[in-house]
């Protein structure tokens, strides 16, 4: 087929404009159609990206218009032409996440889903796209970061025109521009590039390479034992720093990042702060999913449909699996302590058991239902969804405990992933691509194992009950237990909303809040006649124990309303993982599970 031509130009920084080019050279004679998909594989919500299309032309090859109509909402109709098609339009960028686009006079960030229309017929044709730079001296040092690979002499980081196979693998490459910061390591002999953008002062990219390697390297081994070969022949790991922000989204060769610049480590401090930890647990949790998800795909991945939700009950295994293993990478790598693992595991437990929403929905109905329900979190949300995420990675936790269990330790939930990886990843961009179907995961588990993993299956998966953790961690010597809040201090059951004032942004089922009648969206005042606010909260209820009954005064909307609360004893926000075996073969079993 033939190649398919793009070309994309900062157009208009200040306005946060790109325009965009499409080529056809053999349009569909009966009219060549257009499509923008609706959502970006990794983020499952219908996020229509047509809406940022400001204009949209059409041409013939001798520059004149052709008639054009929109069809549906992300979709075009060219009118029938001969020779080569052209369509030039202009798409806002203003979006500062990892989803989407952004663009201003410091930086461009784009992701091919929401910038790239896709010729409807030609998906399967090679493309060509011109990266081009915006005009002025002020944009003289800007660079190119991107996966993708260079053509036609384009060099590394420079402007110009890359490549893909198809729109798929064009669209699966994130695309950083402006002036960075920018390191290269290799692990087990594959270059991996680090690109920070945005100001950051004093900035430790050497630090950075250093704990980036060990987490590569411990990865490709996991998955590759023997060969220690990556998936990838270069991987780029993106990040863009800002005061305040978290995210991340995967890709088959690269990671889009988003941080708080005070998380990334600073020249001169060696320690490991909570936000650097946070950090480097993203950047895990994002490059795990090179092998678990991007290649081993659950079957309605394979391939997407970017025109709708593509449904699937596995999310707690791509999702919750690779949260599972991202912190157990660091532990594994020498980047964290166990103790600090465990801490990190006890707070995940008590995040999980404080919402109800576990006990009205299975992880695999959360999988299902994360179009309409986890992507779409409203008030209610803790009372009725149980995150894939950090429910799935206590998931995998208790299937990894089992099985090591009645194995005698000779097998794990590694075990388990190489085997998807060999049957469903290794190849799947190299022939017709498989994924796996609800209705065989269980038989796989038992094949890489030879354990019993039927009832287990039963509750972890497809029953609301609470998970055996407390029982599957004995054989390692380790008790969990709620952390005891040392103050004592009675609560409201009520989530905060961020701010000075004290907004109910969340009222959890059977709680003193809500027993009183009040509701999210409430802005208490007054607590037993003393101001409150989001700040002295905590302190006031301090001066109760728990089960007394206080006088709470809150606006609704405009209106003043009392209610008579009894405090509920002291929330539980994390468990502790302590270790009370010392002996040796307890000793054992814990060492050969954080080790791998």
């Amino acid at each position: 087929m033939k190649p398919i031509r793009y070309s994309i130009v900062p157009k208009q920084p200040a306005a946060h404009l790109f325009e965009v080019t499409v080529t056809v050279t053999d349009p569909d004679p009966s009219g060549q159609r257009f499509m923008l998909p609706v959502w970006i594989p990794g983020s499952y919500m219908v996020r229509e990206f047509a809406r940022n299309i400001v204009t949209l032309r059409a041409f013939n090859e001798a520059g004149r218009k052709v008639r054009v109509e929109k069809t549906d909402k992300h979709t075009w109709q060219a009118a029938p032409v001969s020779g080569a098609l052209t369509l030039r339009y202009e798409v806002y960028a203003w979006d500062l996440s990892v989803r989407a686009a952004h663009l201003d006079d410091t930086t461009g960030f784009f992701n091919g889903t929401s910038v790239f229309l896709a010729a409807v017929g030609h998906e399967d044709a090679p493309c060509l796209v011109d990266i081009q730079k915006p005009a002025g001296p002020a944009y003289r040092s800007w660079r190119v970061a991107t996966a993708l690979p260079e053509a036609r002499g384009t060099r590394r980081y420079g402007f110009g025109e890359y490549s893909a196979q198809n729109y798929d693998e064009l669209v699966d490459h994130p695309v950083t521009l402006g002036e960075f910061a920018l390191t290269t390591f290799k692990a087990h002999g594959v270059p991996h590039d680090i690109v920070i953008a945005g100001r950051v002062v004093a900035l430790d990219m050497a630090r950075l390479a250093a704990d980036l390697k060990r987490i590569c390297e411990a990865q490709i081994a996991l998955f590759e034992p023997k060969s220690k070969k990556a998936p990838v022949e270069r991987y780029v790991f993106m990040t863009q720093a800002v005061s305040d922000g978290y995210g991340g989204l995967e890709h088959r060769a690269s990671t889009a990042l988003i941080c708080n610049r005070t998380d990334l480590p600073v020249e001169g401090r060696p320690q490991t702060t909570e936000g650097y930890r946070t950090y480097l647990g993203l950047c895990s949790h994002e490059y795990f999913h090179t092998w678990n998800v991007k290649r081993i795909k659950p079957a309605a991945f394979a391939p997407y449909d970017l025109t709708r939700e593509n449904y699937t009950s596995l999310l707690w295994l791509f999702e919750g699996f690779t949260s599972y293993y991202d912190d157990l990478i660091l532990v594994r790598s020498g980047l964290i302590k166990p103790e600090e693992y465990f801490s990190l595991l006890g707070k995940v437990v008590g995040g999980v058991l404080r919402g109800s929403g576990r006990l009205k929905q299975t992880v695999a109905e959360s999988s299902f239902d994360s179009w309409i329900k986890y992507y779409r979190q409203d008030e209610n949300a803790p009372n009725a969804v149980v995150s894939y995420y950090t429910k799935g990675s206590l998931v995998a936790l208790a299937f990894d405990l089992s099985i090591r269990a009645q194995t005698g330790n000779r097998k794990s939930l590694d075990d388990v992933m190489r085997l998807l990886w060999q049957r469903f990843g290794r190849d799947f961009y190299r022939g017709k691509p498989v994924g796996v179907t609800e209705n065989e995961v269980e038989a796989l588990f038992a094949e890489a194992t030879g354990a019993e993993l039927g009832a287990l299956f039963e509750q972890a998966v497809r029953s609301t009950r609470d998970l055996p953790l407390d029982t599957l961690l004995e054989p390692f010597g380790i008790s969990l237990a709620p952390e005891a809040d040392r103050n004592a201090r009675p609560s409201l059951g009520a989530r905060l909303r961020g701010g000075a004032d004290c907004t109910l942004a969340a009222v959890h089922d059977g709680s003193a809040a809500q027993k009183a009648g009040l509701s999210a969206g409430d802005v208490l005042v007054a607590i037993d006649g003393l101001r409150v606010t989001g700040a002295n909260l905590d302190a006031l209820l301090s001066r109760y124990l728990p089960g007394a009954k206080v006088e709470v005064h809150a606006f609704r909307r405009d209106e003043l309303r009392t209610a008579q609360v009894k405090l509920d004893g002291p929330e539980v926000s994390r468990y502790t993982l302590a270790v009370t075996d010392k002996r040796t073969a307890a000793r054992n079993w814990r060492e050969r599970w954080l080790a791998g």
